[in-house]
């Protein structure tokens, strides 16, 4: 399947606009590229195996980008003091694939078996239940050595299903990762999520959608730029009312996907 004349020309616009934010996020976070982003694009086009090729691509690529820069990138700064220059935890990186490799296969196949209205339902129920913590400013955190397998367990199988398990391998990085290491460990552990579900894609004859994710790559590439600027802002400050305005914004979403599903 392509990005063919299938739609119409606002929606053409919509998705642009939706994937110039993707860019944004995905840079500006380190992570939500498609948790922030799917909700819209289901409500635009409701089947994911379209959009999520589309997003894996664009994540290995701008993950690439962010590497290749980050060499030439200067110390932050916080007041007097230089934060220290990112890098990949490289034991958080072993320990987490190594227990979300096999959920992770479990949910590609139930992506690729279950019909497409069941996906969707799953999809906008987790969106909900995550905005939820957004709003209520208690994202989730692991305490422990088994919430941290737990969560990267469940983490794993919501990955496979629709790449939105970010949030609870962050609720494990925040016991394990620097501030300033986030974005980089955090861009390995997706580039390596997103790897195993593109060569599922390709075992299973699911089209890449390569037009389209060459024609949406400028769009991604602006929210890219502009959220790279933001990146070091948000480390050093506190994000908590960025995260609940856009948990109200996922959960009105959320709703009305849900509702357009189950009425």
């Amino acid at each position: 399947m392509q990005l063919t004349m299938e739609f119409e020309l606002y929606q053409y616009i919509l998705i642009a606009i939706v994937f110039i934010w993707s860019g944004f996020v995905r840079s500006g976070l380190g992570f939500g590229g498609a948790l922030f982003t799917i909700p819209f694009l289901l409500l635009i086009h409701d089947d994911p195996l379209y959009f999520l090729p589309i997003i894996s691509l664009h994540l290995l690529f701008f993950a690439s980008l962010t590497f290749i820069g980050s060499r030439k990138a200067k110390p932050l700064m916080r007041g007097h003091n230089d934060l220290e220059a990112p890098r990949v935890n490289w034991n958080f990186v072993r320990f987490t694939l190594g227990i979300m490799i096999i959920p992770k296969l479990a949910g590609v196949i139930g992506l690729i078996v279950l019909p497409t209205k069941i996906m969707n339902i799953v999809i906008f129920f987790m969106i909900t239940a995550y905005s939820i913590t957004y709003i209520l400013g208690q994202p989730l955190k692991s305490s422990s050595r088994w919430l941290d397998v737990i969560f990267l367990i469940i983490g794993g199988y919501i990955s496979g299903t629709s790449l939105i398990g970010g949030p609870m391998v962050i609720a494990v990085a925040l016991r394990h990762i620097k501030t300033t290491d986030f974005r980089h460990t955090l861009f390995v552990v997706w580039g390596v999520l997103v790897s195993i579900k593109l060569l599922a894609f390709a075992w299973a004859g699911i089209s890449f959608n390569l037009l389209a994710t060459l024609w949406l790559l400028p769009f991604a590439g602006i929210g890219h730029m502009i959220g790279h600027r933001l990146h070091n802002r948000l480390l050093m400050q506190d994000s908590t009312r960025f995260y609940q305005v856009i948990g109200w914004v996922l959960l009105s979403t959320a709703c009305t996907g849900l509702y357009q599903l189950l009425r």
